[in-house]
């Protein structure tokens, strides 16, 4: 191993490059291109998986939205297209009765669904927003970013307080730009709520954004006259539950109670946040596994090239290879040559690869700012690194060996006699 580190074997392999620029630069493309891929790839495929563990990182996963709608099949002596409405005990019972539930939270709302937007009033300002009645659970599933003030509390629910709790988008349309709203009235459907608190925008939610307001679920009911009746629950479960089953046992219970047809898909309908948490894990891990395959698939393409190309410049110097084994240099130090010429192209390129799609991934980082899409910081772990520095060197140690094993091949008087 010695010769590694002498000069005259660094020499040798890089007067045999000056030699050959142009054939070297073309040999050592199919590693490069093959590790740039490599690095593109698992890097995008990080930064997709950064993305949605940031745009979801508020939510619950294991969580999901249940409404009713119109019943699709006649049944129990009543006719399809049957309006199902949902009420306040039905979260109790599911609750109560569905193994691996962590709670259910009613929720009802105001300008959603088509339903009319309420007029909301500050003074001489106005516009109309949408308005939720809530549990201060729902907080614990899709987390709202407090700017000011405070969220919805229990104490809310129980004295059916006037209060509300608003985004702010309103709080810049209906506020002056220094005036704090924290304290002060606002009229919702020409009754007065004291705002509490200022949210920002969650780009998890799926109704509310920065336009809503907030209001205790039980004032909701009084003040809109909604008695029992729901519009939807949030159903959550334990983090280690399967929540694509716990919606398949809720829906069944509720079609036992309204009397539904087993089969019936329209009745009650579902938004189910782990299931789809789950299908977007599983395409970052397959783009993932695509990656490293095409990666290495494009590598080992590549390494071939260099052997091929090695094998050639061997017969080129196989006159050269004839004098120094008539001079006493040992195969041993033909083959290892050979090999770390091999080796080295291999590492050159890939580290090349792997430099300019760090520049291209931090170019795309840096455009993708502006991007709705979820794509955040798109990284390759050291782990992986390391593992296409190993790849390459021993993929170009064993396609050194071809090259290197022609050249000892040689014997010194055959070799001396070629012109």
């Amino acid at each position: 191993m010695k010769f590694i580190f002498t000069r005259d074997t660094w020499q040798e392999i890089f007067g045999t490059i000056r030699k050959n620029k142009l054939r070297t630069a073309i040999t050592i493309i199919g590693v490069f291109w093959g590790i740039l891929l490599f690095i593109v790839l698992q890097g995008a495929a990080k930064g997709m998986e950064n993305g949605f563990d940031d745009r979801f990182k508020n939510l619950a996963t294991n969580s999901m939205f249940l409404w009713s709608e119109q019943t699709g099949i006649p049944y129990g002596g009543y006719k399809r297209n049957r309006r199902v409405r949902l009420e306040l005990n039905d979260t109790y019972r599911i609750a109560s009765q569905v193994e691996g539930v962590q709670f259910v939270a009613p929720r009802n709302a105001k300008g959603v669904f088509g339903d009319a937007a309420p007029l909301v009033i500050n003074k001489l300002k106005s516009g109309n927003y949408k308005v939720f009645g809530d549990y201060p659970i729902i907080d614990k599933v899709s987390k709202k970013k407090l700017r000011k003030g405070r969220f919805l509390n229990q104490k809310d629910i129980l004295d059916k307080r006037k209060i509300c709790v608003i985004g702010e988008r309103i709080e810049k349309e209906l506020f002056e730009k220094d005036e704090n709203p924290i304290g002060q009235y606002i009229r919702i459907s020409n009754i007065y709520f004291q705002v509490v608190g200022v949210y920002k925008r969650n780009n998890t939610d799926i109704f509310e954004r920065d336009n809503s307001i907030f209001i205790p679920f039980t004032t909701f009911q009084k003040i809109f006259n909604t008695g029992n009746r729901i519009g939807w629950m949030l159903i959550s479960g334990y983090p280690d539950e399967d929540i694509v089953a716990i919606e398949e046992k809720a829906k069944t219970l509720l079609k036992r109670k309204y009397t539904v047809h087993p089969n019936d898909e329209r009745a009650f309908r579902a938004f189910n946040f782990g299931e789809m948490f789950g299908k977007i894990t599983g395409f970052v891990k397959g783009l993932k596994f695509t990656a490293l395959i095409v990666g290495i698939a494009t590598i080992l393409a590549g390494v071939i090239a260099i052997g091929n190309i090695l094998l050639i410049t061997v017969k080129e110097r196989t006159k050269e290879i004839g004098i120094r084994r008539a001079l006493g240099a040992k195969p041993g130090e033909i083959r290892g040559q050979i090999i770390l010429e091999s080796v080295f192209l291999t590492l050159v390129a890939g580290l090349l690869g792997m430099t300019i799609g760090g520049l291209l991934l931090s170019f795309i980082n840096g455009f993708a700012k502006n991007w709705d899409f979820p794509f955040l910081n798109p990284t390759v772990s050291l782990t992986y690194i390391g593992f296409a520095i190993a790849i390459m060197v021993i993929l170009g140690t064993l396609i050194g060996l071809i090259p290197a094993q022609r050249a000892v091949s040689i014997r010194p008087i055959e070799a001396l006699r070629e012109e």
